[in-house]
């Protein structure tokens, strides 16, 4: 990937346009997850110890379509964005702050026309285009790829270590590679599952994708979830990593229940000896003792989804076993270990391990369109601007 980053431009005296992801959420006024501001902390640091003259922000926020709409206001942020970046952030346009938020892009519908004509009228407020908003990057809105096509563009420090990390975990990684992927539906990750097999060296499957994929194999599956109707393209799946020399792991036993609730009676079984009138909702102790043992041999982990319903306990065993494993590999450099998706996110901290993994992104759909090896607009538009 060839891309112009912060470090090629004299910053000096220069007005920015940096587009960011403040899509935050927030419940009742307050904003539940900082986590997106947290994240881009870096860059503004790095910006202002550059000397620039002005930072405008650009964000989205919401789905107001196209209109003017006061529920989807950014004008909550500023007072948000000052207290975690301890610097002043004003709102809109009249600010005389050095950075300055502007309301929600999407109240114009240029935006998500990706309209080249507002793409100018944004860019004639700034030097320089920084987009570091890598969970946009699936989208080609004009905030994201028109407006590199205007003015000189460059990643920030986000989108720089983000690329990197996706890049070192699936283009060029140190082998043997692992990639665990969990979720209730295999529709839902076919493009996935296909681009996966192809480029890693072991794939595990969880949740109730992992159902389906048994139920391909021939296996009996009780009452658990799955998609009768994806047999053939489980089977497709499975004959492509044939070819490619890729394993597919399914599970060797898992916990089964009657009834899927907190604290839920239930017992262990091998995964050839499944009760017909129980469901699978996580992997059993032969699973994870197998799996860890595998991942003793493995120098790089991506991570998309849950091994079990997480949500539920006891139901989060499988998956904070196998995440802590991952964490304790990581921590002793044994291990790099990539992980994004909303529920994957969750799922690692409600493990109390997303700090000890090498990278966590903060995408969801850019971060899946990435593992399905698609062109990803918001960074190729980067590219084609060097």
């Amino acid at each position: 990937m060839t891309y112009k980053t912060l470090r090629d431009f004299d910053l000096n005296n220069k007005i920015i346009l940096l587009r960011a992801d403040l899509n935050v959420p927030v419940q009742e006024g307050k904003v539940t997850d900082t986590t997106r501001i947290d994240r881009l902390k870096p860059t503004i640091d790095f910006l202002l110890s550059q000397n620039v003259k002005k930072i405008f922000i650009l964000s989205h926020f919401g789905r107001p379509k196209g209109q003017e709409n006061p529920d989807y206001s950014l004008n909550f942020l500023p007072p948000i964005l000052t207290q975690q970046w301890g610097v002043d952030v004003g709102f809109e346009k009249k600010s005389n702050s050095q950075i300055t938020l502007l309301e929600n892009l999407r109240f114009n519908a240029g935006e998500e026309a990706n309209d080249i004509e507002f793409a100018k009228q944004l860019s004639t407020l700034g030097d320089i285009f920084v987009n570091d908003a890598f969970s946009t990057a699936h989208r080609a809105h004009a905030s994201t790829e028109a407006i590199a096509q205007c003015m000189p563009s460059a990643a920030g420090l986000l989108m720089e270590a983000e690329l990197k990390a996706l890049n070192d975990a699936l283009e060029n990684p140190q082998k043997p590679v692992l990639a665990i992927v969990g979720g209730a539906k295999i529709s839902t990750k076919l493009s996935v599952l296909h681009n996966m097999v192809k480029k890693v060296d072991y794939l595990v499957l969880g949740g109730g994708m992992a159902n389906t994929f048994m139920l391909a194999n021939g296996q009996e599956i009780g009452a658990s979830l799955c998609e009768k109707d994806m047999i053939n393209e489980a089977q497709a799946i499975m004959k492509t990593a044939q070819e490619n020399n890729c394993k597919i792991i399914l599970p060797d036993d898992c916990v089964v229940v009657t009834k899927l609730e907190e604290n839920a009676a239930y017992e262990i079984v091998d995964a050839d000896a499944f009760p017909s009138d129980k469901s699978a909702i996580d992997i059993g102790e032969k699973s994870i003792q197998s799996l860890n043992k595998i991942l003793e041999e493995c120098k790089t982990v991506l991570w998309n989804g849950p091994m079990g319903v997480f949500e539920i306990k006891p139901f989060d065993n499988g998956t904070n076993k196998v995440a802590q494993k991952v964490a304790e590999l990581t921590k002793g450099n044994k291990l790099i270990s990539v992980a994004g998706g909303g529920d994957t996110v969750a799922a690692l901290e409600n493990a109390g391990v997303a700090h000890n993994f090498s990278y966590i992104s903060t995408a969801g759909g850019a971060f899946l369109e990435w593992l399905e090896g698609k062109t990803l607009p918001g960074v190729a538009a980067l590219e084609k601007s060097v």
